[in-house]
């Protein structure tokens, strides 16, 4: 990765939306310090300290925790985009759209910002509403009444702008930078919140040196799972293609053999965040509007996150959406249709209906093995990590440093990152060659 950045700075053209991108990145981690108006920090600080929501602090880069400008981050568009995706299978208008080329996918882009919207103005109110302690009023007449309407309403908007603001920072990027601008902002703000965990866990070092041990662990643990997900998000079964030879006019076509690339985790992180925003529906419903009732207590006691009723749920769940995302990426009968189209079979397996059973047989095998590989990210690596957190008595933080979810974020992509770069670089190269 190193050589592919070495590379693309020798090109003008892709050293200028590097420098794009990083001070569009800039500008979204200065909103990041924004504070909001009439929202305290040290009330929000807080709530989020030992709170399951933690992981949305996480996504954000800190800022729903220190209550700043991009509190709501790019979470809303992300879910927007989950649900859209949803809504094309099930919506034949939206499914015909998708099928329309750019014109279809710009519309469905328009929609998605729309429900992204509607999203940020629901979390807003879910946040002045069931963290009404952390509103402080803004104006004096508000003094008298029963809550700060005003100030509250300031915030929502507040809140939403921000949020519309980080979209169309992530658009941006991905229009004139490098890379995806919304992967790149979570990428970011993952990283940042980490680096803010191990800086505090080094401050607390001070005369009691053992800590320093944990720390050490921590970092080397980090490591060998970035190595491990290397390993598997890279690696793929090839289902050999053999195309038999076609005569047209003077012309022979075909003859050559490809292969179909499946990927072991195909899925990528889509089933963890499914599951885990599915568990965690329910008591984050309950926290903004009941926080004090019996339902919330018991929940949070039997089924909340770090219950083992959680992990088990959620092991169960990801391996479901492993299976569900699965046939929503790779459909063995398409394939097995494409293949015959064009002349094409696999060898050993006759056309048609025997050969979608085995596309269909192998992607089962390998959905399975993903899941299983999801399930040991995002169950494993927490256990460590709060092994590790705490070292005489002091906590570290280590377990809210990365989450499962983050793990995966950061490693996807920086993968795609150097992708995106590398192909810059060929493009280039074979721009020079033409001219």
């Amino acid at each position: 990765m190193l050589e592919t950045l070495k590379n693309a700075f020798k090109s003008k053209e892709i050293r200028i939306k590097i420098f794009l991108t990083l001070a569009l990145l800039l500008v979204y981690r200065i909103g990041c310090y924004i504070p909001v108006p009439g929202l305290s920090a040290d009330t929000m600080g807080q709530i989020f300290a030992d709170d399951f929501l933690s992981i949305l602090t996480s996504m954000s880069g800190g800022s729903l925790q220190s209550a700043t400008l991009f509190s709501l981050g790019i979470l809303p568009f992300i879910n927007a985009f989950i649900i859209m995706q949803l809504l094309t299978l099930v919506i034949p208008k939206l499914e015909k759209l998708s099928k329309e080329g750019d014109a279809g996918r710009r519309k469905i882009t328009q929609i998605t910002r729309y429900v992204a919207l509607v999203l940020a103005a629901v979390q807003a109110i879910g946040i002045v509403v069931g963290w009404r302690e952390a509103v402080t009023p803004l104006f004096a007449f508000e003094a008298g009444w029963d809550a700060p309407y005003i100030t509250m309403a300031s915030i929502i908007i507040i809140l939403m702008a921000g949020s519309t603001m980080v979209m169309w920072l992530g658009e941006r990027i991905t229009e004139y930078g490098i890379g995806n601008g919304t992967s790149l902002i979570i990428f970011v703000g993952i990283l940042s919140q980490a680096g803010a965990m191990m800086g505090n866990a080094f401050a607390m070092v001070g005369d009691n040196w053992t800590i320093i041990w944990n720390i050490i662990g921590f970092i080397l643990v980090v490591i060998a799972i970035f190595f491990f997900i290397v390993f598997i998000d890279l690696s793929e079964r090839r289902v050999t293609v053999q195309y038999s030879k076609q005569i047209k006019g003077n012309k022979m076509y075909g003859g050559q053999t490809t292969y179909i690339p499946i990927r072991v985790n195909g899925s990528g992180v889509m089933p963890i965040i499914f599951a885990s925003s599915l568990l965690m529906f329910p008591q984050m419903i309950m926290a903004l509007f009941a926080p004090g009732s019996d339902a919330y207590m018991w929940y949070a006691q039997y089924m909340g996150s770090g219950t083992a009723v959680y992990y088990v749920l959620l092991a169960l769940f990801i391996l479901f959406f492993s299976y569900f995302y699965a046939q929503i990426q790779f459909n063995p009968e398409d394939v097995s249709k494409n293949i015959q189209q064009y002349g094409g079979f696999i060898p050993g397996i006759r056309a048609g209906k025997p050969t979608s059973d085995f596309l269909k047989k192998i992607s089962n095998r390998i959905t399975l093995f993903g899941a299983f590989f999801l399930m040991i990210i995002a169950l494993v690596p927490t256990f460590i990590f709060q092994a590790l957190g705490t070292a005489g008595g002091v906590d570290l933080g280590f377990n809210n440093a990365f989450s499962a979810t983050g793990l995966l974020i950061v490693v996807s992509v920086a993968l795609e990152l150097n992708k995106q770069l590398e192909s810059q670089i060929m493009m280039k190269h074979y721009k020079g060659f033409l001219k």
